[in-house]
């Protein structure tokens, strides 16, 4: 058995899966807002869960951002501040004695499609989460590639693709207002839509008006096709991976993918693109699962 915990930005969220990927346990608690009760939340959920199951697991933990390889701190974890710059293997493990492993939340997501998900026949796996933010996550073979900066598949750092937008900058900031991230994610369709139409609207309103053909909705979401479009030339031209998984809450309401493959094979003259854009078989259950299956032995 092994121990999944996704520490999102407004829950954390853990399973326990046999060794036949069987969900034994599957439960969550809202996330604290600062680091140590973040530290506490998590050793309260492995001790309950050992203590139910009467033996010490493997834990996979997986988070927004990445780990630097060489000081093992966390960064990059825009949505979850209190995370970043912080050992989190380390200040478990002076307190727990677990094994303990650390992945991107989009890594994970991947691994587990490419693993066992809907993704599994196919070598090389790109995974996009399409949230309040936005990642991404490569995996070959059915080993996560996070590289040597623990980069790997974060896509949504580069800039959109033939857009005239002006290179802001803030200090001691990245900004994306002109990278994939403003314009795919949940909280940019949000602020796009008001700046346009000046209206206040969440992302999935916006969906539904646009499903009812709404005028407005539909001239914006028929646009964020045309940039999800766009900002896939970036993978299929660098990576050219067999298949592409779309999750997270976005991911959800987006019913065009056929569209979407259709219009990145026009922009790369690819009219026989071989890609195959799938959603997730595990849904927004797949992070936490890719999680868990760290922890197995043929991936230590």
């Amino acid at each position: 058995m092994q121990i999944g915990i996704d520490l999102g930005a407004t829950k954390i969220e853990y399973v326990l899966l046999d060794n036949q990927n069987k969900e034994l346990t599957r439960s969550r608690v809202p996330t604290p807002k600062n680091y140590n009760e973040t530290i506490i939340s998590i050793i309260s959920i492995i001790k309950d869960i050992e203590n139910k199951n009467k033996e010490n697991l493997n834990v996979g933990i997986c988070h927004p951002g990445a780990t630097d390889k060489t000081t093992g701190l966390i960064k990059n974890a825009h949505n979850s501040q209190w995370l970043n710059d912080k050992n989190l293997i380390k200040d478990l493990k002076n307190k727990i004695n677990n094994n303990i492993y650390l992945e991107n939340d989009a890594n994970c997501f991947c691994l587990s499609e490419a693993f066992d998900g809907s993704a599994s026949h196919y070598e090389t796996v790109f995974g996009i989460i399409l949230g309040s933010g936005c990642g991404g996550g490569l995996v070959i073979n059915k080993k996560i590639i996070s590289g040597s900066n623990g980069l790997g598949g974060e896509w949504s750092l580069n800039k959109m693709p033939d857009l005239d937008v002006p290179n802001l900058k803030s200090e001691n900031k990245l900004d994306f207002s002109n990278r994939i991230e403003g314009y795919l994610s949940g909280k940019s369709i949000e602020k796009n839509f008001k700046i346009k139409f000046k209206k206040d609207l969440t992302a999935k309103d916006i969906f539904s008006k646009y499903r009812k053909n709404d005028n407005d909705a539909k001239n914006f979401i028929n646009d964020y096709k045309d940039k999800l479009a766009r900002s896939l030339i970036i993978i299929i031209t660098t990576i050219d991976p067999d298949a592409i998984v779309f999750g997270g809450g976005i991911s959800n309401e987006i019913d065009f993918l056929d569209e979407v493959k259709l219009l990145t094979s026009k922009l790369i003259n690819e009219p026989n693109l071989k890609t195959v854009f799938l959603k997730p078989l595990y849904g927004d259950a797949s992070g936490v699962r890719g999680a868990a299956l760290l922890g197995r032995d043929n991936f230590i």
